[in-house]
């Protein structure tokens, strides 16, 4: 699986795409930090631009990868060589190739912008961390569908549609409901529902961080007020974590049963 992974990021870091993707982030860091001059504040509008863009990017990225490398996929599957290790191999290949595009794009302006000298370094490392989780999940989901559809144009289909519902439907829906049943209790209930939607955990753990979590609204005081800041930090991450392991996993259910 190391040999497969290691061939899999190599072969993404010599990708143009992946230029693009690294080069986008270090210009708008540098754009940002040049027009504001506050680490604080480039850390906050960093924030939707990570929440939004990153799934999206590792869910096109996945499936794309997944599509392209389909022969090379068929030739390793007729060696020796268990299935897990070569779609495992290839997925962790895609993640930490848009992982690392992601870190390097932002840490080169923040860091020569003093980050290292300021009190932010932590925000902005949780910002780095709710970037590759998202990186892992929405890679991890997109491989899901890839591997279920054989079509191309379907896959890419189900996979945009997919990032669409979790960031933009999901939302709409969440807050219908809440406005439906507002005379009923919905603490609950709304922890609950954000955490099945790794979009709107990501925010509210970047919230929670910054201390912020009154701009999230009903949401986000609930979710402060029932775990506390540190306890909704810890709870935020290990639910995360499971949207990352649950995939994997799925990942290597299927490809046992699947006739390739």
């Amino acid at each position: 699986m190391l040999k497969i992974l290691k061939y899999s990021f190599f072969d993404l870091t010599r990708s143009s795409w992946s230029y693009v993707y690294f080069l986008f982030y270090l210009l708008l860091g540098f754009v940002l930090l040049f027009l504001n001059n506050d680490l604080s504040n480039a850390v906050i509008t960093l924030m939707n631009v990570i929440i939004m863009l990153v799934p999206l990017i590792g869910t096109i990225f996945g499936v794309m990868y997944y599509y392209n490398s389909r022969e090379f996929t068929d030739l390793l599957l007729a060696q020796p060589v268990k299935r897990s290790s070569i779609f495992l191999g290839q997925y962790f290949g895609v993640a930490l190739s848009l992982s690392l595009s992601l870190i390097l794009g932002l840490g080169i302006p923040f860091a020569a912008y003093g980050l290292f000298k300021s009190a932010v370094i932590w925000d902005f490392s949780m910002l780095l961390v709710i970037g590759i989780f998202l990186t892992l999940i929405f890679s991890a989901l997109a491989f899901n569908i890839a591997i279920s559809t054989e079509n191309k144009i379907k896959g890419f289909g189900y996979a945009i549609l997919l990032w669409l519902f979790l960031a933009v439907i999901y939302d709409g829906l969440f807050l219908l409901s809440l406005i439906y049943f507002q005379e009923y209790p919905l603490d609950k209930f709304s922890l609950i529902a954000s955490m099945f939607n790794p979009i709107d955990l990501s925010r509210i753990l970047i919230l929670l961080k910054l201390d912020i979590s009154a701009l999230l609204g009903y949401t986000g005081a609930v979710f402060k007020d029932f775990f506390g800041t540190s306890k909704g930090l810890i709870a935020s991450l290990m639910v995360l974590l499971l949207w990352v392991i649950i995939p994997i996993l799925n990942i290597a259910r299927v490809i046992r049963k699947k006739d390739f």
